[in-house]
């Protein structure tokens, strides 16, 4: 597989998103975050209906959600969350509550199964979890949202003046 036709494939995909610029600089703004924030089995569900109901672009969301939460962010995410949660809340949690928490995630269990296994975790690690998750995600999400802002902008502007000019060049 080759690694920069697959990123160039999901650029493109991700120019192509239909809808106004706010609504998917919105739309990546909501993905960015609840993708940085540590609840990994609620990702898909909780961006699905903000956005529906902020009307924003939901592909967008999803789309950045996807780039942030991935396989190879999941321990990042969640070492981080852990560090700055330690750092602001009077509890302390260690790594290995963390793996096993993902190891339960990511053992394929069902949605439901997963829920049941998060609830008996701990009010301890979901507070220091939430928190670190929460200052973790509000920086990344304003970064997604002028990002995918000025590159939506860009792009559509590069697209309109090629159109003019092709106009332009039916007309001689």
């Amino acid at each position: 597989m080759n690694l920069s036709r697959l990123k160039k494939y999901y650029y493109l995909r991700f120019l192509r998103i239909k809808g106004d610029p706010l609504s998917i600089a919105w739309g990546c703004f909501i993905g960015a975050l609840i993708g940085t924030m540590p609840v990994m089995p609620f990702h898909t569900v909780c961006i699905i209906a903000i956005c529906f109901l902020t009307r924003t672009s939901m592909m967008a969301g999803l789309f950045a959600s996807l780039v942030i939460s991935n396989p190879l962010t999941y321990i990042p995410i969640y070492y981080l969350s852990m560090l700055i949660g330690n750092l602001i809340t009077p509890y302390t949690v260690n790594w290995d509550s963390i793996y096993s928490i993902l190891s339960i995630l990511l053992s394929g269990n069902s949605f439901k199964e997963s829920v049941a296994l998060l609830s008996h975790q701990g009010t301890e690690i979901i507070v220091v979890m939430l928190t670190g998750g929460a200052i973790l995600a509000i920086p990344t999400a304003i970064f997604w949202y002028y990002f995918s802002l000025r590159v939506t902008l860009k792009f559509r502007e590069k697209r309109r003046q090629r159109h003019i000019l092709k106009e332009a060049r039916k007309k001689k």
